[in-house]
């Protein structure tokens, strides 16, 4: 052989070349083609999801997992197209993503919880709200977890799986509120006079609406009062202000019309011995 390699080379091409390039042709033809093929099903799902007035954070978010499954797919189809075995693959696919989400269990709830919140929207940014114990305007929804802002402006970041698993109190879902107050006055006051006060203030304050009409009257004969209630109905947006006013000038009424606001007390009679004993 003179140290000559004799090769065949219409052998190397026939059972070779030839196949091994038509499967890499067909392995990128696959994978051109998916890839074109995924990026158009993800824009048709983004704009079904646009139409369905999901969250912009959401849609994002959706969006970019499904078009990285349909990109494992397809690279699992040209792999496969290659002669590879991708059983094998898909199994270790498989235990690293149940390895994974064991791991994650609380980040994958609270990822189930805030696509929840992000679809049936109980609260939106910018509500004043009650969740999983604190209270404050929401300032924002994220996937994870919501932030809020409390009444003396701290930020508070509430994981969702919290939130979505407690009570969930809105106080601006609706356009008005009803204010509940209680007053007590003295046994010795002016029963009617007390009560036509607080008519009087709820009648002249413009914010009070007129539907539902408010209401006032004798809510219980306590121990060391008689307690009366108001229930003005005004604009959610006017309701601590309307409410601080009224506790304001309910005082300032009652003082002026010699009505008084009692503390709690107790009446103790003491009983001499003689007489005790007779």
């Amino acid at each position: 052989m003179n140290g000559e390699l004799n090769l065949d080379y219409e052998v190397l091409l026939q059972h070779y070349a030839v196949p091994w390039g038509t499967k890499l042709l067909l392995a990128l033809l696959i994978l051109f083609v998916g890839v074109w093929v995924s990026r158009r099903i993800v824009k048709l799902v983004g704009r079904m999801m646009v139409r369905s007035g999901l969250d912009e954070m959401l849609i994002g978010f959706i969006s970019s997992l499904v078009n990285a499954l349909l990109l494992v797919v397809v690279v699992i189809a040209a792999l496969a197209q290659l002669g590879i075995q991708t059983t094998s693959l898909i199994a270790v696919l498989g235990a690293a993503g149940l390895a994974v989400g064991l791991a994650l269990q609380n980040s994958l709830a609270n990822f189930a919880a805030g696509v929840l919140l992000l679809i049936f929207k109980p609260f939106k940014a910018g509500d004043f709200v009650e969740v999983a114990g604190v209270t404050g305007t929401v300032e924002n929804i994220r996937v994870f977890s919501s932030v809020l802002r409390t009444p003396d402006n701290r930020e508070i970041t509430v994981p969702n799986g919290k939130i979505y698993g407690d009570i969930i109190t809105n106080f601006t879902a609706r356009d008005t509120r009803r204010i509940d107050l209680v007053v007590g006055i003295s046994y010795e006051s002016d029963l009617r006079k007390a009560i036509e006060i607080l008519q009087d203030l709820m009648a002249s304050d413009t914010r009070v609406l007129a539907d539902p009409a408010p209401t006032t009257g004798v809510l219980e004969l306590a121990d060391s009062s008689v307690n009366l209630f108001l229930r003005p109905w005004v604009a959610s947006s006017d309701f601590w202000a309307v409410r601080c006013d009224f506790l304001e000038r309910i005082k300032q009424r009652f003082d002026e019309s010699g009505i008084v606001i009692p503390y709690p007390q107790m009446d103790v009679h003491l009983q001499s011995g003689a007489e005790t004993a007779s």
